[in-house]
């Protein structure tokens, strides 16, 4: 029998996850249908860079408490189930929140009575209770609780052992279960009811997205009277705990932000005045960024580099980065433009070198640390202030 089994397990939310309940002594299966992704796990390696996640995947497969497979008939011999399945956006920009149900469709075969079925990823308010319904008449006696994922990608490793969880569970003995289940990976445990956890989950991604796009305002505001923003922020925040939280100025992006923002905005049927306008601001920077540069340089004459193309510093991980914005727009008004990131491994990046060698203007797209101390002899545009130059544009 096993403690746990993880579907998606193979993932960013998934996998870090499965691994640390594996290094708490859980007996715990990852199953993915990615098959390279099963191969380099089995193998010992991770799939995409997470802090710290190497020792402990050594460790627990050492140990034979942790393994991944592609064979789904592992689910049925678990206690507890983790969906690690959240809810796209189409290319509409509308969310689907069939997908979830779907995919809990496909599992039905191997569900059974008297398992714990969590949902991990974020979910369109309402989902839960739509799983409840839907399981409580394919699987009678299954149990359903939505315990959000919270962690900051690259720093799984830490946080899913300090960070309290919440539990969306309206019936005391799922709650109890389910809080059962995450104590062993913390000791702060928070019991809502689910549509209060899907809620939850949803308001703190669009918080922060929200208060990046006030930033960002500010930032075009300053610069637009040739004041550097990052000046100001620093004025205004220092010894002044109610100013402290203000973020810096950059790209706002990755897999969460925009989409959460997106399922709130459709969830409170397209009258998100205020998510709405941050999407503007946040999707406009980088268009915003070019703008500006065509003041400074002759963009059809001008070779543009930009330095970083993950979504964040630190992470190898493209997904929804607004670098791959620019890039668009530039290719389409700059002479050239070269892209370079040192963990992203894509096949339209070109080394570093060439880029510093060939580009006219710089871009930090991404603040990775490995471009605070570049020697270039050319401008570069740095909204992060990175390089303590300043952020003016």
């Amino acid at each position: 029998m096993l403690d746990v089994v993880v579907v998606g397990g193979g993932g960013h939310v998934g996998l870090p996850l499965a691994l640390a309940f594996a290094d708490r002594g859980l007996r715990t299966v990852s199953y993915d249908i990615n098959a390279d992704t099963v191969a380099r796990v089995s193998a010992g390696q991770m799939p995409f860079s997470e802090d710290g996640a190497e020792p402990v995947l050594a460790r627990v497969l050492a140990d034979n408490r942790f393994s991944i497979t592609a064979d789904p008939s592992v689910i049925a011999d678990a206690d507890t189930v983790v969906v690690v399945v959240g809810t796209p956006v189409d290319e509409h920009l509308n969310p689907d929140p069939d997908a979830v149900i779907a995919a809990v469709r496909q599992l039905v075969p191997s569900l059974r009575p008297n398992q714990l079925l969590v949902l991990r990823s974020t979910v369109y308010p309402g989902v839960t209770r739509q799983v409840i319904k839907f399981l409580d008449e394919e699987v009678p006696g299954i149990q359903v609780a939505f315990c959000p994922e919270r962690i900051a990608q690259g720093r799984a490793m830490t946080e899913l052992f300090t960070l309290p969880q919440i539990v969306g569970s309206d019936d005391d003995a799922t709650a109890e279960r389910a809080g059962a289940l995450f104590k062993v990976l913390s000791p702060s445990i928070v019991v809502t009811s689910p549509e209060e956890a899907e809620l939850a989950k949803l308001f703190t991604n669009v918080w922060r997205y929200v208060k990046f796009a006030a930033a960002n305002q500010f930032y075009m505001m300053a610069n637009d009277v040739g004041v550097d923003f990052d000046r100001v922020r620093q004025a205004l925040a220092q010894d002044y705990p109610r100013a402290s939280d203000m973020p810096g100025a950059g790209f706002a992006a990755g897999p969460c932000l925009l989409k959460d923002t997106l399922q709130l905005a459709a969830f409170e049927d397209n009258r998100f005045a205020l998510g709405h306008a941050a999407m503007m601001v946040n999707e406009g920077l980088p268009l915003y960024l070019v703008k500006r540069l065509e003041r400074m340089v002759d963009l059809r004459s001008t070779t543009v580099g930009i330095l970083g193309m993950s979504f964040k510093p630190g992470t190898d991980d493209p997904r929804a980065s607004l670098s791959y914005k620019l890039r668009k727009i530039l290719a389409f008004r700059a002479a050239a433009v070269l892209c370079t990131d040192p963990l992203v491994d894509d096949d339209r990046l070109v080394p570093l070198e060439r880029v510093l060698a060939e580009s006219d203007v710089l871009i930090i797209g991404t603040p990775h640390e490995e471009y605070r101390d570049l020697a270039v002899s050319v401008p570069v545009v740095d909204v992060w202030n990175l390089r303590g130059e300043g952020v003016r544009v």
